[in-house]
Formats: structure tokens, sequence, C-alpha cells
């Protein structure tokens, strides 16, 4: 049975949601799911591991207790915490902790590694994501003892599968670090993380200004959604680069994305067409982001949104 590993992503002491669909991707019926936890709670998270799958849980720690984040030490962690469990095959979010790990790991294991992923076919060591700003998707098949997996956030529906889960304390040894993390400023924006929200409402230019994007802010919040913003309400200083969605930002998959004042740019589009459904509000009838939509509307956003906001409101009785 081969065993695949599974990089858990804690934030605020809880699992990220979009584990889950990772954990989904690893399936098959000669695995065994191995969660890999770095943050001391391993046991913490049983319950909602096994509901989905994870056979496995390995608590990861150094002799002196929990090992603090720092990317070299914990791609080492994650290394030998492979190495001993015999892992071959390892699985985790294109988040921007992945980005910071995946890539030091596969390159001290000299394994092929492929991030962004919107499908993954783990037994034939396939995977499929989107190039060329999105103009085409290409199958990649990856060759190699050992491979790494980053998988794009919410691409891959996550689906319960109960078992009993074991949990593991393994400890590893990971002194003599080269980099020195001395403090970790946490960014000033709040509420949903752009790239793991089911729902996301993104204003572009025709925002106006920065003030304006209360509108959108409203009506997130009563969806309990995320706000973005296209590339050219950034560089207008509209809204900061974090919520940045596109070729030059960020990749999200939220199951309804709805585009506010945004013309529908190839950039933009590589960015969130893989979400499940496109709803675009925009003035002018001729935008390209209306040959890509699920649902158009041909209107003001200020006079759309707030209106979509009250329904809402009296819909789930806010």
């Amino acid at each position: 049975m081969e065993k695949i590993g599974i990089l858990v992503e804690i934030k605020d002491g809880e699992i990220k949601k979009a584990n889950y669909g990772v954990i989904t991707g690893a399936w098959g019926n000669d695995h065994e799911l191995y969660a890999l936890v770095l943050d001391g709670c391993g046991p913490t998270y049983k319950d909602d591991l096994q509901e989905y799958g994870v056979q496995k849980i390995i608590d990861i720690s150094a002799k002196k207790g929990t090992i603090q984040w720092n990317p070299e030490l914990w791609a080492r962690a994650v290394i030998h915490t492979m190495n001993h469990f015999g892992i071959n095959t390892l699985l985790g979010l294109t988040s921007a902790q992945g980005k910071d790990l995946l890539p030091r790991i596969a390159a001290s294991l000299d394994a092929p590694l492929v991030m962004d992923c919107t499908s993954v076919n783990v037994a034939e060591r396939t995977v499929t994501k989107s190039q060329f700003s999105g103009k085409v998707t290409a199958t990649i098949r990856l060759n190699g003892t050992q491979c790494v997996y980053g998988i794009r956030p919410n691409a891959i529906e996550p689906k319960p599968a109960p078992c009993e889960a074991e949990v593991i304390r393994h400890q590893v040894s990971v002194e003599g670090e080269q980099m020195m993390i001395q403090q970790i400023k946490e960014g000033e924006l709040t509420g949903v993380d752009l790239t793991e929200a089911d729902i996301i409402v993104s204003g572009g230019r025709a925002m106006g200004g920065a003030e304006n994007f209360r509108v959108l802010h409203e009506c997130a919040e009563v969806m309990g959604a995320a706000v973005g913003a296209s590339r050219a309400a950034v560089d207008s200083r509209y809204a900061p680069h974090d919520m940045q969605v596109g070729q030059t930002g960020k990749t999200v998959s939220p199951k309804l994305y709805i585009a506010c004042g945004i013309s529908g740019s190839i950039q933009h589009f590589a960015g969130m067409k893989t979400s499940g459904a496109i709803v675009a509000i925009n003035t002018d009838p001729d935008a390209p982001i209306f040959e890509k939509c699920d649902y158009g509307i041909v209107g003001d956003l200020f006079e759309i949104v707030p209106i979509l906001t009250k329904q809402l409101k009296e819909t789930l009785g806010n």
C-alpha cells in the first residue's frame, strides 16, 4: 500500500478548509493517507481529518517542543518525516506557505514538483493545470521515485470518507538553520482568506476609489464572502495588492465569483477561470467578461450591488 503524505495547513488553531480537497485528491484504493501536522496539536485535529479519510496523523515536533515557523526548518522536518515513514508522495496547498515549503522539499529530495494543480491522479502520477494565462489546460506526468504536488485551493471538491485515524508523535532534529525569523507582521486584511473563499466579490477600475469598495464589503459580509480586486483597481490604488486576483495576483477557485466593473482581460480571467459560477456586472454590454461569465447583468454596479445586498439580507434574515 502506497503511503501518501498531506501537508496540513493550520490557521488560528483550525484546519484550513481547502486541505480537505487536497485529501480527497489523494484518495486511492491502495493509498494510506498520512497527515503531516507541525503546530504541535495533532491530536486536536483527529476527528476532522479522519472524517475525510486520513488514516495516520503525524504530529511532528522537535526535541525542544513545537517547531516555530521557519520554511527551512519545516522543510527539513517534513523531509525527515517522509524518509522515516517511507512516504514518497507529498501533496499540499499552493498557498503562501505552500509556495515557501513545497519547492524547498522537492529540491532537497530531487523530486519533480508541479504547483497550482487543478486536479491530480496520484496513481498515474498525472496532474492538470492552466498554462499560458489560462488559454490552455495541460496534463503533466511526473517521473521519479518521489513526487510533490501543490494543489490550487478549492480546485478539488472535498468529499467525506470516514475512517479511524491514529495519531503518531514524531520528533525530528532540525538544528543549525541558516534562516532566522525575527518577526512576523500580520497583514491588515481581515475576514475570509481570498484564496480559500467559497464566494468572492471583486471590483475593477469602475469602482472609482478605495472608499467605494465599502459597497462590495457590505455585500460580501452578508454572504460570508471575500473581497477581491482587478489589477486595474490595484494599480489605481483603490485596493492593496493582497486583494488582487489575476495572473500577477492571486489565483482563486470559489464556488461563486461576482465581477463588478471588471472588463474581463485574459490576465484577470487566468486567476479566476476555475470558479464554479461567474456573475458579471458591467455597464458596457460589449465587455469581454460577458463572453466568459455564466450570468451577466448590464448595469451600474453602484445600483445593482446595493439591491443585491438588500435582497440577501431579507432572504438570509440578516
